[in-house]
This record gives structure tokens, sequence and C-alpha cells, in this order.
């Protein structure tokens, strides 16, 4: 194996540990708000099926983000690890802050503002971009319609029930949290597969673009691993800032994510899954009354999603011209 593709993998696969420990908090979060368990155990399960998605449903993003969006010519090698360490260095910043936003944003404006650089603007595939910018910005206002209405549905059905219904809500959140891990998993590690497998094909240690079994087993621990950590300062703003999480919206906002999140790698749309669950779970709360959410928390997150792919790009263009001085 080249001494580059080697380079590149420990970069994919850091950037696919801070993405598990990034979007932990998506899953986690309002499992715990809502008490239905504890932190240390809600990881745990959230890890083991991060690392299961993958294998059960597929790697059609993986082919999304791999060969539709850029001209598979104009990908090289120092284009590859611009637009990774444009996406990493985006991640820490966002964590840092405590902002939920989007690693798939910030790895789709990294290849684009790379390859913008090193090929032109002509070499970027107008269909495959739009394939995945509608995907990640249809997603969150599907979020935020589905998660009021399914809450709205929840509270009609349960309508007249005891306040017990909350322990039936609690455990109901440990299939659907499971659901929601393994539809992160399945799409968001994909997105590391579809890089490595296309820097197979640039070093030349492949022909043509495939994801092997042990890409998909060493993307899908690293993100299990990166789930582990518990990325605790976004837990802090998904799981309290937008309002007091009771049992019903953590269980809403979670069924409504993991349909969305879901559907989308079933077709090959690689979602946001911050996004996803951050509307969702407004859209839950929006069920109690609108006045319930902290507008000015989701205007936040809004400002963070729109400058996510720009401000990631404009790094990336900067770093392959760094990088390309060297290789």
């Amino acid at each position: 194996m080249p001494f580059l593709l080697i380079i590149i993998i420990a970069i994919a696969l850091v950037f696919d540990f801070l993405n598990g420990m990034h979007d932990s908090s998506n899953i986690v979060a309002t499992m715990i708000s809502s008490r239905a368990l504890s932190p240390q155990k809600a990881l745990g399960m959230t890890a083991i099926a991060e690392f299961s998605g993958p294998f059960l449903f597929g790697v059609a993003v993986a082919t999304t983000i791999g060969s539709e969006v850029v001209d598979p010519a104009a990908i090289s090698s120092a284009v590859i690890i611009a637009a990774l360490s444009a996406a990493i260095l985006w991640n820490l910043l966002t964590w840092y802050f405590g902002w939920p936003s989007s690693t798939s944003h910030a790895l789709i404006g990294g290849l684009i503002g790379a390859v913008a650089v090193a090929e032109g603007f002509g070499t970027i595939h107008l269909a495959g971009l739009q394939k995945v910018l509608l995907a990640l910005f249809i997603s969150p206002i599907l979020g935020l319609a589905l998660g009021y209405l399914v809450v709205k549905l929840i509270y009609f059905l349960a309508r007249g029930a005891t306040p017990g219904v909350n322990t039936l809500f609690k455990r109901g959140q440990w299939g659907t949290s499971v659901a929601l891990a393994l539809s992160h998993g399945t799409n968001d590690a994909q997105k590391t597969m579809g890089i490595i497998a296309m820097a197979m094909v640039t070093t030349g240690y492949v022909t043509e673009f495939q994801v092997p079994w042990w890409v998909i087993t060493v993307s899908a621990g690293a993100i299990a691993l990166g789930t582990l950590t518990g990325g605790w300062r976004l837990i802090q703003t998904l799981g309290g800032k937008f309002y007091k999480i009771r049992p019903v919206h953590a269980f809403g906002s979670q069924l409504t994510s993991a349909s969305i999140i879901l559907g989308a790698a079933l077709l090959g749309g690689p979602v946001s899954t911050t996004q996803v669950v951050s509307s969702s779970i407004m859209g839950a709360g929006s069920a109690d009354r609108v006045s319930k959410v902290r507008w000015t928390v989701a205007r936040d997150i809004a400002v963070a999603w729109l400058l996510t792919i720009p401000v990631s790009a404009l790094m990336a263009a900067g770093i392959y011209l760094l990088v390309n001085l060297f290789l």
C-alpha cells in the first residue's frame, strides 16, 4: 500500500472519529435529558449501533461522496488531504464553541473548495452537487415539519392517558435511539468510506471506485469510538438550550430523525444528522406551542448551517495551496 495512501487513510479516520464525537450528541442528548438512560449506557448502546449501521444498509452514500460530486479525474491526494483537513478544523472549532454544525456540509465544502482551486469549477458535477444540496437543505425542513406532526399525533393517540405514559415514552426511546444510531452510522460513516475509496483510486492502489470490506470496518469502528467519547458541549446545547425536553419530545424527535436519515442513506443522499436532529427537536417542542422553543438558539444554529460550506471551502482552498507545495 502506498505510503501517501496510508497518510490519507489516517487523516480520514481522524475525521471519522471526530464525526462520531461531534455527532454523538445528536443521538443521546434527548435520551439523557429526558432521563431515559444514563449517559454511559446511552453512549455505549449508540456506539454499537453506529458500528453496525453500514453493514446492514449498504454504501450508497459512499458512492455519492466518492464519485458523483466532482470529476474523479480532478481528485488528487492534495485535494483529499485539503478537504479532510478543512472539515476537521471546522468540526473542532464548532465543537469547542458548542455549535451543532454539520460534518457533512464541512466535507462537501472542503471537496468543492479544494477541487475548484486545483482544477477549476468545471470539474464539479452539477447534477451530483444538486443531489447533495437538496438532501442537505430539505432534510431539516422535513425534520421540523415531521417532528411537529409526530408529536401532535402522539398527543392525539395518548389523550386521556395517565402520567405513567411517560414510562412508555422513556422505554420507547431505547428503540428509537438505536434506530437513530443505525441511521447515523449508515449515513455518516459512509462519507469517510467514500473518501478512502477515492484515495485508493488516486494513488493507484485500485483501478476503479469500490468500497472493500476492510474500509467499511475501519470507518465504522472509528465513528463508533468517537461516539463513545461523547460531545458533551453539544449534548448540552441539544439537550437543554432549546427548551425543557420531556420524554414525549425525545421519543417523537428521535423517531422523526431516524426515519429521515435512514431514508436518505438508502437513497444515497448525504444529509446532516445535526441539522435533522436539531430541527426535529424544534418541531417536537413547537407541537406544544411555538413560543416554547428558544428560537434564538435555532437562529445561531442556522447561521452556522449557512456558513459551513463556504467557510470550509475557503479553508480547503488555502490548505490545498500549501499541501500542493509539498506533494
